[in-house]
């Protein structure tokens, strides 16, 4: 493989360019924001389209999570000529569980505990004995879709996550031809979507399952990887000789996230609703976007500085907390905000919940989550 190629994953593995993640989890911050502003009588922005990517962002971390671990997975058994399944999921372990399981805990032990002491005006739509064995399951988007909306709504993506993770190592393992594995289940789950959208399939826990265990955007990262890991391409001369399709393919992106009910007013069709470009097209780009910043973004780039690094490093805390802080601030809050000029209230509203988050973010990396990660080094 080009030394460019390896530049590139490196740009990745060693935290050279983390800000597509923060920004990733920001856009889940907003649209939960904007979800919960909205039952709450505050003036909101819903309807805007950057308001509305929460689902988008986590396609994102989904084909990125596809990319990293089937690239890690080739590296390994191309230099030891085995992967060690074991350490991969202690890896994994070591990295979710702890913060996974101690939300949950805040979710369905304590904070109906210390809602119910302290009289805090919060109805819980399910109890411990409801739901514990889904979460220790990884199954939170089951819990979603039984009793809807609640505090723990986004470890759905933790679920789907993990088992990926558990699926996708013996499988690395145990089949020779990766190119084949990764096109079947892509094709697998291409396939079982077309029987969910044209009423084949109609169980809606079925439907649903189908729908949220995005294994191809996935297959879409991981087939990047492959890609990735094996062309003798020079992509950095790639990226300049095309550079107009590669910007225009950015633009279709940039389009979608922030401008796509005007693109749909003015085309006059809804091109973003159709099931390919969700489950196909866009999380291609997504690759697309990952390559281009691994390959093209040097460590001179505006996207390369400590802030944003720090935020990347921190990107999984801001996503798992998040709906714990914009709790807070609307239970604090309410009814202060509510008196305010409603732009006025939309920044002070945004400020604190970005401030909360990312301080409860950092603090748990830095006194939690840290804490496990050195039983994680010796394992590298």
């Amino acid at each position: 493989m080009l030394f460019l190629q390896q530049q590139c994953i490196r740009t990745y593995l060693f935290s050279k360019s983390k800000c597509v993640p923060f920004f990733a989890a920001l856009l889940v911050l907003f649209h939960h924001g904007e979800v919960i502003r909205t039952k709450n009588d505050f003036i909101t922005y819903e309807h805007f389209s950057f308001f509305q990517n929460g689902t988008t962002a986590v396609k994102f971390f989904f084909v990125l999570s596809g990319f990293l671990i089937s690239y890690l997975l080739l590296k390994e058994q191309d230099q030891k000529k085995t992967i060690s399944i074991k350490n991969f999921y202690l890896k994994r372990v070591i990295r979710i569980w702890p913060l996974y399981f101690l939300l949950v805990a805040i979710g369905i032990v304590i904070f109906p505990f210390l809602f119910q002491v302290l009289h805090i005006n919060y109805s819980f739509p399910y109890t411990i004995g409801q739901v514990w064995l889904l979460f220790v399951l990884f199954l939170p988007s089951i819990v979603t879709f039984t009793y809807g909306s609640h505090l723990l709504e986004p470890l759905w993506s933790i679920g789907v996550e993990e088992w990926f993770y558990i699926i996708w190592a013996p499988l690395f393992k145990w089949i020779d031809n990766k190119f084949a594995l990764i096109i079947g289940i892509f094709l697998l789950k291409i396939l079982l979507l077309i029987l969910c959208f044209n009423n084949i399939i109609t169980d809606v826990l079925v439907v649903h399952l189908i729908k949220t265990f995005a294994f191809e955007s996935m297959a879409i990262g991981a087939l990047g990887a492959y890609f990735l890991y094996h062309t003798n391409i020079n992509l950095q001369a790639w990226y300049k000789k095309y550079a107009a399709v590669n910007y225009f393919l950015l633009a279709v992106l940039f389009s979608f996230l922030f401008f796509r009910n005007t693109c749909i007013a003015f085309i006059g069709s809804n091109i973003f609703d159709h099931w390919i470009f969700s489950y196909i097209i866009l999380n291609a780009l997504f690759l697309n976007l990952i390559l281009f910043i691994g390959i093209r973004l040097n460590s001179k780039s505006f996207f390369n500085n400590t802030f944003l690094d720090y935020g990347g490093k921190i990107s999984y805390g801001i996503y798992m907390y998040h709906m714990i802080v914009i709790f807070a601030v609307i239970h604090l809050g309410k009814k202060h905000l509510l008196t305010l000029d409603p732009y006025l209230s939309f920044l002070i509203f945004y400020s604190l919940v970005i401030a909360g988050t990312f301080i409860t973010a950092h603090l748990s990396k830095k006194y939690f989550e840290d804490f496990f990660m050195k039983f994680r080094s010796k394992l590298n």
